[in-house]
């Protein structure tokens, strides 16, 4: 900005100093054409006037602009007040140059020389007035000739192309401020518009949501409707970044916008919250109905294929629904409402809409609640490890002992790890949780081998959390060299969503433990995506058949097929199997019957602490 009013106040400059030499040009050219019919004592003021001027042009030509204004001026009334006061005084002709030399003044000179040239015009009019009425001059009134109209063409010819070039002038200074006062409007109108609105996709963003949001509140209160918040959290699109860079995401997330925004119904508002976060303004009579169609109705939008890079890409969406005024009417706690809701959606499997309601509130407040426990609960070490034991099923004895995390309280009770667990992962607690368990499981089984039992081996759960921290191998290694357990007495057991992260940190940490001659297990085969590529990348050597299969064994055949299916694959590749859940002679006889390798279950023992398990092997 400040670049710019100096260059329009050096442009100005410039434009003053060319019609200040013009106007000495013309005014010289005046004055020579006036020498030709002048005679007497006006030739030598003219003569004296066109030297003052030719002073005035070359100062102009050097960028004294001040200067050259002075001297011009102050000539030319000298040269006027001379040939008035030689001639016919205040009724003289030269009187008519007084206007244009204030004019020239008013806008060659500014203020200064302005009030300058007035003040000395005025000097010299009153002189010319006190000396004719004292006597001391007498006017002399000439006989008209062809010279005095020479003069005045000269005079109201001048005065009348300085007045025409200045305002000519003006009248392009006001043009040019008029265009500049345009781009200034327009400026700020981009300026505000980028204000209220998401640079990528054109929406309004979340601080013009709100106004947005107040806005059809009370049109819908005049209306006697209410307002439904959608809230609008894209699933899988981090792979998409991921895997065709940030501009891939960026086109994905223009394109879903205008699927989004064209299929609403007038009066609905698009909005982007942030990231891959959206959320929907939608007014409706009170049927939920209408706001269930329009959810599955955007969900089917984001679920289309999109052609990104030569690429067909497919991602969901997850919603949570807070509607006004029954989940209340302040923005920031709808938005929160249906982001709780929209968490929801996400827990009941994706790719679907879930509507808040108060209970949620309160099982945030639990979470919040435990949350803040964990961190104090490890200090104090208050979480034990439980073990349960897994069987051969060929000769009925005990081959692995499986650490299992417990936070028992001080009432008797027991917070399930289901709770726990993953409030550890989200915290970032699981790491020094996890090398808690693993310290302690390897000294544990250490005890035991050398009580007796030289061929038992312990099996902890990894959480994927614990792979990304990049220090998985050597918090292992110093548990088993600090333990003295070999590492084939070390079983780690996977779920499949940590190998469907399939990242190069985790390949390359598992290479490492299987490398040291760790045991790698599947656990809760089948309840995801069973991949049997994961199971050859992660040279994984035994299956933990989950527990939901076994329960109904021995009352369905379809499960009963299912279960022979996962055995039979597992001795193909050349891995052993484990039942989970066994809990009665008839499912352990099937077992057998299907040559399951090992089980575990209550039919043997339930979890228990390391002194109780003690003796129980025993």
């Amino acid at each position: 900005m400040t670049e710019r009013v100096e260059q329009y106040t050096d442009t100005f400059r410039q434009i003053r100093r060319q019609r200040l030499m013009q106007i000495c040009i013309a005014t010289s050219i005046g004055l020579i054409i006036s020498l030709l019919v002048a005679r007497g004592v006006t030739l030598y003021i003219f003569c004296a006037a066109l030297s003052c001027l030719f002073i005035a042009l070359v100062f102009a030509f050097k960028d004294r602009l001040h200067l050259s204004a002075y001297i011009m001026l102050g000539s030319l009334a000298t040269m006027l007040f001379s040939l008035a006061l030689t001639g016919a005084g205040m009724f003289d002709l030269a009187i008519l140059g007084y206007p244009g030399l204030l004019i020239f003044a008013a806008t060659l000179g500014g203020v200064g020389v302005f009030f300058t040239v007035l003040s000395f015009v005025i000097i010299q009019c009153a002189l010319l007035t006190w000396l004719t009425l004292e006597g001391v001059i007498n006017p002399n009134i000439p006989t008209l000739t062809w010279a005095h109209l020479v003069f005045s063409t000269v005079i109201i010819t001048i005065t009348g192309f300085s007045v025409y070039i200045l305002v000519r002038d003006i009248k392009k200074l006001m043009v040019s401020l008029q265009k500049e006062n345009a781009k200034v409007q327009k400026s700020q109108r981009e300026v505000q518009h980028l204000a209220h609105h998401d640079a990528l996709t054109g929406l309004p963003n979340r601080f013009y949501a709100e106004n947005l949001f107040h806005n059809e509140l009370n049109n819908m209160r005049s209306k006697q409707q209410k307002l439904a918040l959608m809230f609008i959290d894209l699933d899988n699109f981090k792979p998409v970044n991921d895997a065709l860079g940030h501009a891939a995401g960026d086109e994905l997330l223009q394109r879903l916008t205008h699927r989004v925004a064209s299929m609403l119904p007038p009066g609905h508002h698009l909005t982007r919250f942030g990231g891959d976060e959206f959320i929907v303004l939608a007014p409706f009579d009170g049927d939920r109905h209408q706001c269930d169609e329009l959810a599955q109705a955007i969900i089917k939008q984001c679920a289309s294929i999109f052609e990104i890079l030569h690429t067909q890409v497919v991602v969901s969406a997850s919603i949570g629904i807070a509607c006004a005024p029954d989940d209340g009417n302040d923005f920031r706690q709808l938005c929160r409402k249906a982001d709780i809701a929209m968490y929801e959606a996400k827990q009941d499997g994706r790719n679907t809409f879930h509507y808040y309601d108060k209970s949620l509130d309160q099982t945030n407040d639990d979470k919040f609640r435990l949350l803040q426990r964990l961190r104090p609960a490890l200090n104090n070490k208050e979480f034990e490890i439980y073990y349960q034991p897994m069987m051969s099923l060929r000769n009925s004895k005990v081959t692995t002992i499986e650490a299992l995390l417990r936070w028992p309280q001080a009432d008797g009770s027991m917070i399930s790890p289901d709770r726990f667990i993953p409030l550890a992962e989200s915290s970032g607690l699981i790491n020094e949780l996890g090398n808690w368990v693993i310290e302690q499981a390897c000294v544990f089984c250490a005890q035991l081998r050398s009580q007796g039992m030289p061929d038992l081996r312990v099996a902890i759960n990894l959480s994927v959390v614990q792979f990304k921290s990049g220090h998985l191998q050597e918090t292992v290694e110093k548990a088993l060299n600090d333990a003295g357990l070999p590492p084939n007495a070390l079983e780690l057991e996977l779920t499949e969503s940590l190998l469907i992260d399939n990242t190069l940190l985790i390949r390359q940490q598992l290479e490492r433990l299987s490398q040291l001659g760790i045991t790698i297990a599947i656990d809760d085969f089948g309840t995801g995506y069973s991949n049997l590529g994961y199971l050859r990348d992660f040279k994984a050597s035994k299956l933990k058949i989950d527990r939901s299969f076994i329960s109904s064994l021995c009352e369905s055949k379809d499960q009963e097929s299912l279960v022979k299916a996962i055995i039979n694959m597992a001795a193909s590749l050349g891995l052993k199997t484990i039942a989970e859940g066994i809990e009665d002679q008839a499912t352990l006889d099937k077992l057998m019957a299907l040559q399951c390798d090992e089980g575990q279950g209550f039919l043997w023992a339930t979890p228990l602490p390391a002194e109780e398990l003690a003796g129980w092997l025993s």
